[in-house]
């Protein structure tokens, strides 16, 4: 067995006994399995692909008011519910509440890559900047448009089924819901990273005029991949509406000030295009924000406009881009030291 796999064995065991070694940070974890979800997931474009969305807060936003929407409008009128007392008109049995839960995160994926498939082919008509801010847009626009739906809550936004479970045990399945997403995320980026199809994105990053005179069809790729990552966030934006049990559009489901900005400093700080930086820049990210948030209310905010200033400025390649400059062979890259090189 390589070392490769006695690493992943011992994550995937770390992660299976993090909430039952360390359970009153339960929360804390599912949420750094958010962030490694939700960075994960815009690296596949912002990094491999090479177009940086600012906007994928859409697809997280949309993910949790379409797992609602599936999961209530499985058993009730949707429009009823949000205008009823839940808990004295409607209730949920506990077999209605996970199938609702399991066909709303399944549900709220699969809705989330059909957007992406029929936007795709609008948006990725901009390049550079303009794609970025036309993302940003999007997600702007659909979090005021959705604040007007009365159907869905209007601005006072939808409230979740009650869960069945004690809130400890919820606190637990909730945990291994984002951690499963974002297990099998890495595997997927793992395996779609060396296949034919990621070597085309890579090429569409590095020079896209070059990939479509290879014969490239860069607008498939673009899309294809798009919807592959909505997929991912929005499913963990199902998670998280069944996590919160109540929430607003502007400031929890389309809030892109923060997540939707977060996820992007978690790909910068940890290293954009490479499998291990969007995990490794989550947790640097989320124990960064907590210490901050925790210890120095009223200066996070400054303090994280630091962190991406540093970021942006000192380590451009992240992370992982400056430890595979500093330290080559860890990665397998071979160096002549200088000692030979004079001897040559």
């Amino acid at each position: 067995m390589s070392k490769n796999w006695i690493l992943y064995i011992a994550l995937l065991a770390i992660t299976v006994a993090a909430p039952f070694l360390f359970p009153s940070y339960t929360a804390f974890l599912a949420t750094l399995w958010l962030f490694i979800v939700v960075a994960q997931a815009w690296d596949m474009t912002g990094g491999q692909m090479g177009y940086n969305s600012l906007g994928n807060i859409f697809f997280y936003g949309t993910g949790m008011y379409a797992g609602a929407v599936f999961a209530i409008g499985l058993y009730y009128n949707v429009g009823e519910w949000t205008d009823a007392s839940r808990s004295e008109i409607f209730s949920f049995t506990a077999g209605q509440y996970y199938t609702g839960m399991v066909v709303g995160i399944i549900g709220a994926g699969l809705f989330c890559g059909l957007c992406a498939l029929i936007i795709g082919p609008l948006f990725f008509g901009l390049r550079g900047p303009y794609f970025a801010i036309g993302t940003l847009g999007l997600a702007i626009a659909a979090g005021e448009i959705v604040s007007n739906i009365e159907w869905l809550g209007g601005g006072q936004g939808i409230s979740m089924p009650h869960s069945p479970l004690h809130p400890d045990f919820e606190k637990v399945l909730i945990y291994f819901l984002f951690a499963g997403l974002g297990v099998v995320l890495f595997i997927f980026c793992k395996w779609f990273y060396s296949t034919r199809f990621g070597a085309a994105i890579n090429a569409i990053r590095d020079d896209e005029e070059k990939a479509e005179a290879m014969g490239i069809h860069t607008l498939r790729y673009k899309t294809i991949t798009w919807a592959i990552s909505a997929v991912f966030v929005g499913a963990a934006g199902a998670v998280s509406a069944f996590q919160l049990i109540h929430f607003e559009p502007l400031e929890t489901a389309y809030q892109t000030i923060n997540l939707g900005i977060f996820m992007v400093v978690c790909v910068l700080l940890g290293g954009k295009g490479t499998l291990w930086g969007p995990v490794i820049g989550a947790i640097l990210f989320h124990v960064f924000k907590e210490v901050t948030w925790n210890y120095f209310l009223g200066g996070q905010w400054v303090a994280l406009g630091l962190l991406i200033v540093i970021i942006v400025v000192f380590f451009q390649d992240g992370l992982m881009g400056y430890l595979k400059h500093r330290r080559p062979e860890w990665f397998g890259i071979k160096v002549e030291s200088k000692d030979k090189e004079a001897a040559a």
